[in-house]
């Protein structure tokens, strides 16, 4: 069960007060649990966040052993991310199977067009699907849900493709809700913030290399250690263009911290650190892709501090 020490960036669910719970989440509850349960045996697509971390709570009580959380691992997969991933199985008490996958050996994902999510699902979902027969079990499952629907998800095609099943999204769940339920069942990653894959770093057509992965993974490991819950290093060549939450810039900018992410970034391997002066949003490499959704699109450019948003202030040399 949970070591005490083993989550330190969550807060106890028991000690925050519900928000106005979701209007009809109680039947949403009831009807993804009643489609978990038709099913033999499952395998979960599990990252260690809170979407499929729910999911596979979820499938685990539905199914009990039957269930099988598996973890795709590759360099695009944070070291933190996979200890957490294998934290969370334990403490949920789920087989979890981790499975090396390669796209990067493929060329179309490497070259990171604007579909490069769904030549990583191709692989991810392939390797699912191989081990879900090998298990004896029919269904491979994903965190996929209805707030996705509005994000640039071209991996849904290689879900489609391979049969991935994403009851979250048929029992109609949004965000809201699986924060909600989560934090219902006192799961430790209830609130945890999203943290999508480290490919999502690089602007599209931008090369993904091991090397690139593990300096971007490098220079977001000494932002949470120094306590910055949301953030991103984006990937612009020597460049890092940190995103932090808004209300956090101030303090990214103080003194004493700002010399310890120049440092550390440069010992990472960036020449150059700029700050977003909009802070952290969502899917920000995707502003400008079509049918992306999201805020009006944005074009960067490298100006002498870094890249720049024409839609928005230039990015800021720390």
């Amino acid at each position: 069960m949970r070591d005490a020490d083993s989550w330190p960036r969550c807060r106890d669910a028991a000690a925050v007060p519900p928000d106005a719970a979701p209007a009809g989440l109680g039947d949403r509850i009831a009807g993804l649990r009643t489609r978990l349960a038709e099913f033999d045996r499952a395998v979960v697509c599990f990252s260690g966040g809170v979407d499929s971390g729910y999911l596979l709570a979820e499938a685990a009580r539905a199914l009990g052993d039957r269930a099988t959380a598996l973890t795709a691992v590759s360099p695009s997969l944070a070291p933190e991310e996979r200890a957490g991933a294998a934290r969370l199985a334990r403490h949920l008490g789920v087989r979890h199977v981790l499975v090396e996958t390669h796209e990067l050996d493929d060329a179309r994902y490497a070259s990171n067009p604007v579909n490069r999510c769904y030549f990583c699902k191709l692989e991810v979902y392939s390797v699912a699907v191989a081990e879900a027969a090998r298990l004896g079990a029919v269904h491979v499952l994903d965190g996929f849900n209805a707030d996705d629907r509005g994000d640039h998800r071209p991996g849904r095609l290689a879900a489609r493709g391979q049969g991935v099943r994403s009851p979250l999204d048929e029992a109609g769940f949004g965000k809201a809700d699986i924060r909600e339920a989560a934090r219902r069942l006192a799961l430790p990653v209830w609130d945890k913030p999203a943290l999508a894959c480290l490919s999502s770093r690089f602007p599209y057509g931008t090369a993904i290399t091991p090397d690139r992965l593990a300096r971007v993974a490098a220079g977001e490991r000494v932002l949470r250690e120094l306590g910055f819950r949301v953030c991103r290093v984006r990937f612009h060549d020597a460049t890092a263009r940190v995103e932090v939450e808004p209300h956090e810039i101030p303090r990214l900018r103080s003194a004493g911290v700002r010399a310890e992410v120049l440092r550390r970034l440069r010992d990472a391997g960036f020449a150059r650190v700029t700050v977003d002066p909009r802070g952290y949003r969502q899917g920000s490499l995707n502003e400008g892709v079509p049918g992306a959704g999201g805020e009006a699109p944005v074009r960067l450019s490298n100006g002498p501090d870094g890249p720049g948003g024409a839609g928005g202030a230039p990015d800021e040399a720390l």
